[in-house]
């Protein structure tokens, strides 16, 4: 049990029993407040990444924007100078929790304008065939690996191998 520094036994014992919950065993793995007692009791609220996209940024001083960038979960950004567009993208992918990955067909350049985009917990060699076409895997020999998920590029990897994001892989089918 980890140490609370806001809910002792009289809360917890006060928030179960309004939802009619007298006799339970509680572990607390982290720190948590009574609003996430409550959530987690209740059940019925759901927690979403949010990003607070400030415009404008063309009109305020350095000092100001300097302000802004330490405020968590927030992008400043210029609509009308088209500034700051990369760090908004960037951050989105960041929330999203996505991964890009780039195909590259063999004998040619790698595909860098439309990526295969995987869950972040499902990247392996595997989902990404999956995600192409389910009989890919029929086929599967191995895949060349181009990024920071390998050693050397490129690294011959098998199906089970975990991709990062924007790694780029070319299949090698059997003959």
């Amino acid at each position: 049990m980890c140490p609370q520094s806001e809910l002792d036994l009289e809360i917890v014992r006060t928030i179960l029993g309004e939802s009619k919950i007298h006799n339970a065993d509680i572990t607390l793995r982290e720190d948590v407040t009574a609003e996430d007692l409550i959530d987690v009791v209740e059940g019925n609220r759901v927690y979403i990444p949010a990003i607070y996209v400030l415009n404008k940024i063309d009109q305020i001083s350095i000092e100001e924007l300097d302000i802004i960038y330490k405020i968590p979960h927030c992008v400043p950004i210029s609509a009308h100078h088209k500034w700051n567009f990369d760090d908004l993208l960037e951050k989105m992918w960041e929330y999203l929790n996505l991964t890009r990955i780039y195909t590259k067909p063999k004998g040619q350049l790698p595909d860098y304008q439309s990526p295969v985009v995987l869950k972040s917990q499902a990247t392996t060699v595997e989902n990404f065939c999956l995600k192409i076409h389910k009989n890919l895997l029929k086929d599967f020999k191995h895949a060349l690996v181009w990024g920071s998920s390998v050693k050397h590029q490129p690294q011959r990897v098998g199906k089970e191998h975990v991709l990062n994001d924007e790694d780029v892989v070319q299949i090698v089918k059997k003959v």
